[in-house]
């Protein structure tokens, strides 16, 4: 017990390795830019202005950004996920496994809850002993379930989910934004630095590593933005490109997919003067999640969820029962 509580502390500790190495880079970034470029070779002070505000923008952002994306927690279940403790001993104490899924099953029905795993079953935790909502998953890194998980960034250590996926998305739109501003300003004297019309050794091997880094970093981050663009425009997490999520009627890559401007707007909102910022205005509360057909995302599924949040009986209505008539209704036509 000592020892798996002492390699659980390493591993916690070495985790915090990626984050360290990013910060090291980003602080030694700022000193070769504002001390060795702007204060040690710009002549002009008109120049040294205007790169050091722009600059500054940039990186207040930047780290505004990476520090949301670390430090803000991944949303998990609320407690109407959990099974009480008199549907967790019925669980435990059944042996049958068809008997422990009909009892999952007549839990799910009181919940807002319309995906399934690939056995067609309620898909359940056994490490957090709840009933997954829709898109969430157990991370086993973080060691719990978060709701509407993306994966697992060790250069931020932490869960990409719900909570922090817009500042996420930010954090590597500013990051490139920070990238190319340094790469295109330092070009100029990194070219006169290489053809000697400026002489000062110590400013031109951080100048000369300040462009690599930059242009490295931005390729990079390049193809995992544009990744996460092409994620969000199809309403899909890292997760559900790689697995679709099942519903009753079978699996669906497209099941959350409502349309490019509603897809965006189900991960900024819909003030867009609020998108840029790192600022949470994610729609819902990552339990329950518009989808795609027509028939799952009128009006008595939306009745369905409201009815959920204010605790009326699953006799009112039926989540299953709403479900299976969309998929006779679809098959219909």
């Amino acid at each position: 017990m000592a020892l798996s509580r002492g390699l659980r502390w390493c591993q916690r500790i070495f985790s915090w390795v990626p984050v360290v190495i990013i910060t090291a880079v980003v602080l030694w970034s700022y000193y070769a830019y504002v001390f060795e470029l702007c204060l040690f070779t710009l002549s002009n002070p008109l120049e040294k202005v205007c790169y050091l505000f722009a600059f500054h923008v940039c990186f207040a952002m930047f780290i505004w950004t990476y520090w949301k994306s670390i430090f803000t927690l991944p949303s998990q279940p609320s407690k109407k996920f959990h099974l009480s403790y008199t549907d967790k001993e019925k669980y435990e104490n059944e042996e049958r496994p068809e008997a422990q899924k009909q009892i999952l099953n007549d839990i799910a029905k009181k919940l807002p809850v319309y995906t399934r795993a690939a056995s067609k079953a309620v898909r359940f935790c056994d490490w957090c002993q709840v009933i997954k909502p829709d898109r969430c998953h157990h991370c086993s890194v973080c060691e719990m379930c978060v709701l509407k998980m993306d994966h697992h960034c060790p250069w931020v250590n932490n869960c990409i989910g719900f909570s922090n996926y817009k500042f996420f998305l930010l954090f590597l739109a500013y990051s490139m934004l920070y990238c190319i501003y340094v790469a295109s300003t330092v070009l100029q004297y990194f070219i006169k630095y290489w053809v000697g019309e400026i002489h000062n050794d110590r400013a031109k091997f951080h100048v000369l590593f300040l462009l690599f880094v930059a242009l490295m970093f931005f390729v990079s981050l390049m193809f995992l933005f544009g990744y996460h663009c092409w994620l969000v425009s199809k309403n899909r997490s890292t997760l559900e490109a790689f697995t679709s999520p099942v519903f009753l009627r079978g699996p669906d890559r497209n099941g959350f997919d409502l349309g490019a401007l509603k897809n965006l707007e189900q991960v900024f909102g819909k003030e867009k003067k609020y998108w840029f910022l790192p600022i949470f205005t994610s729609l819902g509360d990552g339990h329950f999640f518009p989808m795609r057909t027509q028939s799952e995302s009128s009006s008595p599924l939306l009745s369905t969820e409201h009815q959920w949040e204010d605790g009326r009986s699953d006799e009112e209505t039926n989540p299953l029962q709403i479900e299976d008539q969309a998929v006779r209704i679809e098959m219909e036509t």
